[in-house]
């Protein structure tokens, strides 16, 4: 009873700092909220007794991830620059596409939840699995493409003061 409820406190904060996060005008609020989407993330690897993935998310994703874009917004920033809003006709028909999009994705998840109770068996997977799937280095494991989108972030980053260096 009591996870049923701290499950769906950390939804409502998801979903709520995710809306904000879009939706904010200034930039650092919308990183800040990104970062309660991050840790709310975390919580919910928390109630599902993944410790390793829910320190990794608040130790990669929480904590670096989310310095290193402050500290891009921050350089990056040009006072009396604002945000733009879009014409109400283009926003509309964006609302729509997305009302489509989650229409959809509602009917893959509903479609794949009702095929999934004849493929449910009884085994479960180790956690020491689930680590070594996520940072071995062998065939189908997920280090390499870890360290690559790490480097991939580095380059965005230097990319980003570089250009706020040269205005």
């Amino acid at each position: 009873m009591v996870s049923n409820i701290i499950f769906f406190i950390l939804a409502f904060v998801a979903v709520v700092s995710s809306f904000m996060a879009v939706t904010s005008q200034k930039i650092i609020r919308s990183a800040v909220f990104l970062l309660f989407v991050l840790l709310s993330t975390a919580g919910f690897y928390f109630l599902l007794d993944y410790h390793f993935l829910a320190i990794t998310q608040i130790a990669v994703y929480a904590g670096g991830v989310m310095v290193l874009f402050i500290f891009s917004i921050v350089l990056t920033n040009q006072p009396g620059v604002g945000v733009k809003f879009e014409k109400p006709k283009r926003m509309i028909v964006a609302a729509i596409a997305a009302l489509a999009g989650l229409a959809i994705c509602g009917h893959i998840v509903y479609y794949n939840i009702s095929r999934l109770y004849f493929y449910t068996t009884q085994e479960e997977f180790k956690m020491q699995d689930i680590g070594f799937g996520l940072l071995g280095t062998g065939k189908y494991q997920n280090m390499l493409p870890f360290e690559a989108v790490s480097l991939l972030l580095l380059a965005c980053i230097i990319g980003g003061v570089m250009i706020a260096r040269k205005r």
